[in-house]
């Protein structure tokens, strides 16, 4: 094999050699190509919000009581939409008068396109609230209605009434609010968070923003794909896939940049030419990006899986963000470094030097100064003390997991902060039947129709009940049917056999209680109508709940089985990949363990079936990342120099990359927790706290000191490592 300085002096001789201009095409045409990215990708993202829905309805299974109920809703009734509870309330009991104005300004509300209907005023029976229905057309879009809505009543009255539009519509409308900032204050926090890491990694003002254009150019391609599929109805997108889309994007574009540039940073100190330190880096890479992604793509893809459209709509849509990053960190991100050289790395600009061989390095560690040679020493003198130490602080973390209360939220609960829809909820819950306004709704087959409003009627949990009827002023008929009056004779109305019932609940409708009601309801009216359907808005809570509960039993085990599969093929090993995996779920059940104590400090432990599931998926394919990072690192090095050493030398050169990537993304997911939703600012306490973990904990001392104390036969069946198995070879692919 060349020695090392012979190897030194044919790099000088090639950098010798002038460029031709043909090395700088590619790089140049790279370069425009992103940038043509950009420009196109760019302005999409002030319209991305335009292919956003963030009702739950939209994204219930199609095999769902619920959804089945809402797609036959119109059959039964002229003033179909989604419901905007309009309710005043006053400390005194509100005059005729008032109510007479109240119910003139709501009136004048049906000036406004997308409002189908208006109820005249219900009072209350204490006489200090009233509650108004306006009806907004399903297919507006209902934040933008809600807000009109909200305008023309007014905050400020003179009459003292306080106003608050509630219901369904109301819901939308502030979750779409809280959600305003994701194409603006998100991106500039997550931004501005990973340029402040990149200058302390680099100290250098011109690298830094050579990885942020990597990743924004991906992020433009990203989201420029994912708008025109949501356009085109391939995909339903919602505010928190998109707010997700964009740190996943960023952090993992920047995961790559640093890799690259780390190698790319070693590569000039062993050689002069820019272009052959380009494919030295490029080279070494390529394996470890391309192993990374794999796994992160084939994690999110088993989202497909899930009976949630919202769930299915994540795995592609973050899938093709991680693609971009590929993309970006292997085409635009080498191409700008070339072109800019060792300029890019000023002031530290590398000078050619020379590189100790592996087996070298690994014989200097015992005396070589710095954190990672430190670590290393640790973790070869107290291998078995160190993983299990760490091992039995994960798990003792690992018991908090146990107490997270992920059994669903309430829909009004979803907005941290200010809610004038759940001020509303509060004011009906204190003057109406939690329910009014908002009924569930109950599909009965025209022979059982009677027995089933009968079995309503005298339910306590049920406060009222009614039939739909096209026939009647009002769209429905009171039950029991009225003795007199213009109703007196009205028909409910039939459609295919079936008779739609309007129940309205007791409790509010996002609440536990109704929830409650609505499932031991279903079950009791099935033994009068064997066909009968349960569904409105307690309705899709509850099927969204149960379908994300299911998500998380079937999905989980399959991604494990995935990325083993993925491990064994790219570590050529069995038991290797056994250990990573297993120490990637103890740290994913430690960071649950810990977020629960966070969400118990700061009183948010009630959580919806979907946190813990995306966290699974985000930490257990990211954690693993790293682990691919060392191990696949580790392994070209116990090729060379045997087990032990390789171990050793692979912890001490990626330690430093590798730490740097998982606090960048561990900041990029933090910024989630900028707007105020409860589902992403517990999404951003998890993956945070579990990739550092990842980070800090398990690649660093576990991981290592497992292989250590376990020897060679880690790498069973493929023997690589053991005495007389390792050969040298002139340089590490794996980066």
């Amino acid at each position: 094999m060349p020695s090392t300085d012979t190897r030194s002096s044919h790099a000088k001789k090639r950098s010798g050699s002038k460029p031709g201009a043909v090395r700088w095409i590619i790089p140049i045409v790279l370069v425009l190509a992103w940038l043509g990215v950009m420009g196109v990708g760019g302005p999409t993202f002030g319209k991305i919000s335009d292919v956003v829905t963030n009702s739950q309805a939209d994204f219930l299974p199609v095999d769902a009581q619920a959804t089945e109920v809402q797609d036959r809703i119109g059959d039964f009734s002229d003033s179909e939409g989604i419901p905007a509870i309009i309710v005043a309330e006053s400390e005194d009991e509100i005059s005729r008068a008032q109510i007479r104005d109240l119910g003139e300004t709501a009136q004048g509300l049906t000036d406004i396109e997308q409002v189908t209907q208006v109820s005249p005023p219900i009072p209350s029976e204490d006489g200090q609230a009233v509650e108004i229905i306006a009806l907004v057309d399903a297919e507006s879009d209902t934040a933008t209605v809600v807000e009109e809505i909200r305008s023309e009543l007014g905050t400020d009255r003179e009459d003292g009434l306080n106003i608050a539009v509630s219901g369904p519509a109301g819901l939308v409308a502030d979750l779409s609010g809280a959600f305003a900032g994701i194409d603006g204050l998100l991106l500039i926090v997550a931004l501005v968070a990973v340029l402040v890491i990149l200058v302390l990694v680099y100290r250098s003002p011109i690298l830094p923003f050579l990885v942020l254009i990597t990743s924004m150019a991906a992020l433009c391609g990203a989201i420029l794909t994912v708008y025109w599929l949501a356009k085109e109805e391939f995909i339903t997108l919602s505010g928190q896939t998109q707010g997700i889309l964009s740190i996943i994007v960023i952090g993992a574009a920047t995961d790559y940049g640093l890799l690259y540039t780390a190698r790319f940073r070693e590569a000039l100190h062993q050689t002069e030419s820019r272009w052959h330190a380009t494919r030295v880096a490029w080279k070494g890479t390529f394996p470890a990006v391309m192993a990374s992604g794999t796994t992160v793509i084939a994690g999110l893809l088993c989202l497909l899986l899930s009976a949630l459209e919202s769930n299915r709509a994540l795995g592609p849509v973050t899938a093709i963000g991680v693609v971009f990053a590929i993309l970006a960190g292997l085409t635009l991100l080498p191409a700008l470094l070339a072109i800019f050289g060792r300029v890019a790395m000023w002031p530290r600009i590398p000078k050619v030097e020379t590189v100790p061989e592996a087996h070298e390095q690994a014989d200097d560690l015992e005396h070589k100064k710095g954190l990672w040679p430190a670590v290393a020493r640790l973790v070869d003198r107290k291998s078995r003390t160190v993983w299990i130490v760490c091992a039995v602080g994960l798990g003792i973390a690992a018991v908090g997991a146990s107490q997270l209360d992920a059994g669903g939220v309430p829909e009004s609960e979803f907005v941290l902060g200010e809610s004038e829809a759940r001020d509303g909820l509060a004011i009906i819950d204190r003057h109406f039947p939690g329910g009014a306004g908002d009924p569930t709704y109950v599909l009965a087959s025209e022979e059982h129709g009677e027995a089933v409003a009968e079995k309503l009627d005298a339910d306590d949990d049920v406060a009222s009940v009614a039939f739909n009827a096209k026939d009647s002023p009002s769209g429905t008929i009171p039950f029991p049917a009225p003795q007199a009056g213009p109703l007196a004779n009205a028909e409910p109305t039939e459609d295919n056999g079936q008779v739609l019932i309007q129940a309205t609940l007791t409790y509010n409708t996002d609440s536990a209680e109704a929830q409650g009601a609505v499932e031991r309801l279903r079950g009791e009216l099935a033994e009068v109508d064997p066909n009968v359907l349960v569904g409105g808005t307690t309705a899709v809570q509850l099927d969204t709940i149960s379908a994300a509960e299911r998500d998380r039993a079937l999905i989980i085990p399959i991604i494990l089985v995935v990325i083993l599969l993925i491990l064994i093929v790219l570590l050529r090993s069995i038991l290797m990949p056994v250990l990573l995996v297993a120490t990637t779920v103890l740290s994913f059940l430690s960071a649950l363990g810990v977020a629960w104590a966070v969400f118990e400090l700061f009183d948010i432990n009630q959580a919806d079936p979907t946190v813990p599931l995306f966290s699974f998926v985000f930490l257990v394919a990211l954690g693993i990342d790293y682990n691919i990072f060392l191990m696949s690192r580790v392994r070209e090095e116990v090729v060379q120099i045997g087990h032990r050493k390789g171990v050793l030398v692979g912890l001490v050169t990626t330690g430093g990359v590798i730490t740097a990537a998982g606090v960048v993304l561990a900041a990029t997911f933090a910024a989630l927790a900028v707007l105020p939703i409860l589902f992403l600012v517990q999404l951003a306490i998890i993956v945070a706290i579990g990739v550092l973990m990842d980070t800090v904990i398990v690649r660093s001392l576990l991981v290592p000191a497992l292989a250590l104390d376990i020897g060679p036969k880690s790498w069973w069946p493929s023997g690589a490592g053991s005495p007389g198995k390792h050969r040298k070879v002139e340089t590490s692919t794996v980066g």
